[in-house]
């Protein structure tokens, strides 16, 4: 991993995002506008400037909400791991041996939305010709194609939440099996739209708890835990084989040790309480990175906050780790569940965790439940243990979509 990007609840870039995870701030803000007046939850994690603004407007016109965070994103990790931003070919590379890997599950659903309104307002000519290209879950990766000029391959995966873990993953296969020299990989998603907020409220998905009590709505393994904050964002990596990374002196912050999937088949939304099918996942990971459970330090939980879903990873959890306990930190208390955006930020976080060696607290755990039976970390910040190498993130989808992805702080 050679350059990180992110665009958040905390604001945009991976500065704002590691300062207000290290400080412990709430990127989740109430929902003011008219369209959300009438939603029994009001509350979600926003990224607090307009992405448009911050890109030329010719460019920002033709790009959905996500496709913008993407590219915002995907141009930091990029810049960051020392690239000239104008493009491939500029930064001495050859353009088809550098990819994209976007995970999305919807990207971003006000378009058809809004495409569907203006057509039944004004008819068919009132509808934009760019409402099909800019609908398409894949609209992130070929925008993030098109600003880099890069045409190795733009794929987008599609898991639920687990999409944006899953496409890193994909991306590591990639290079490893030599199609490619380099990519840019994560997620992005923005489905804060009303629509989508009634149907998880109706589904009793979203946590009901304010933001008057000057906690967060959202309380990964908390006592008081009763759903997850919907969110946005993007979060990217960029991808490097170790030999490429090397020959050009570039700055390495971990290596992407190993990954793994795997799949509930339990039920539609529900997770399975056994924790199996995430357990598997879990071993598939140590198994691809060649590690065991004695060399991981840390884990970077999916933690949703929900009472099922929270129990389950926790169970798996010390399933595959047996008695040896790790500092566990849960993300969603300062960002809400940014979907298919949750693993690709998650991802960039663990990977600034192995970097300092500083694991974030988890916020809005007041009280943890007992039942969870893990080290999570609270109250502040904690220094990563010197003892073992490999952190886990992990990401965990409705239908049963489980990603972990292994990252190792020092390259063997």
């Amino acid at each position: 991993v050679t350059g990180l990007g992110a665009v958040t609840p905390l604001g945009v870039g991976v500065d704002d995002l590691w300062a207000g995870l290290l400080e412990g701030r709430c990127g989740i803000r109430e929902l003011d506008g008219e369209e959300f007046a009438g939603l029994p939850v009001r509350v979600a994690g926003t990224v607090p400037v307009d992405p448009a603004s911050l890109l030329p407007r010719t460019q920002a016109r033709r790009m959905n909400r996500a496709a913008q965070f993407a590219v915002l994103a995907a141009r930091e990790a990029w810049r960051d791991a020392g690239f000239d931003p104008a493009g491939t070919v500029e930064s001495g590379l050859d353009p088809e041996r550098v990819g994209v890997s976007a995970g999305a599950i919807l990207g971003d659903a006000s378009v058809l939305v809004g495409g569907d309104r203006r057509l039944r307002e004004k008819g068919p000519r009132g509808v934009s010709p760019l409402t099909t290209p800019m609908t398409v879950p894949s609209q992130a990766a070929s925008q993030v194609s098109l600003a880099l000029r890069i045409t190795g391959e733009a794929r987008t995966v599609t898991s639920a939440c687990a999409s944006g873990t899953e496409a890193i993953g994909q991306a590591v296969d990639r290079i490893r099996y030599g199609r490619i020299d380099l990519a840019l990989a994560g997620g992005a998603e923005a489905v804060v739209t009303p629509a989508i907020m009634a149907s998880f409220a109706a589904m009793r998905a979203l946590s009901t708890h304010g933001l008057g009590d000057g906690d967060s709505p959202s309380r990964p393994f908390a006592e008081d835990r009763d759903g997850f904050v919907n969110g946005e964002g993007a979060g990217f990596l960029l991808l490097e084989a170790e030999e490429h990374a090397r020959a050009r002196g570039a700055r390495i912050y971990c290596e992407a040790a190993g990954w793994g999937l795997s799949a509930d088949a339990h039920h539609l939304a529900a997770p399975d309480p056994s924790g199996t099918g995430v357990a598997l996942a879990l071993r598939r990971a140590l198994a691809d990175a060649r590690a065991g459970a004695v060399d991981v330090v840390h884990v970077n939980a999916h933690a949703t906050a929900t009472v099922d879903g929270d129990l389950a990873e926790a169970s798996a959890v010390r399933a595959v780790l047996g008695g040896h306990r790790v500092p566990v930190t849960a993300l969603k208390g300062h960002l809400g569940h940014l979907q298919g955006a949750a693993g690709g930020v998650e991802a960039v976080a663990t990977v600034l965790t192995l970097h300092h060696g500083v694991v974030p607290p988890t916020i809005g755990c007041a009280e943890p439940d007992a039942a969870i039976g893990l080290d999570v970390v609270t109250g502040g910040p904690r220094a990563l243990p010197s003892r073992g190498d490999v952190a886990l993130s992990n990401s965990f989808g409705f239908g049963g979509h489980n990603a972990v992805l292994a990252l190792r702080r020092r390259c063997r």
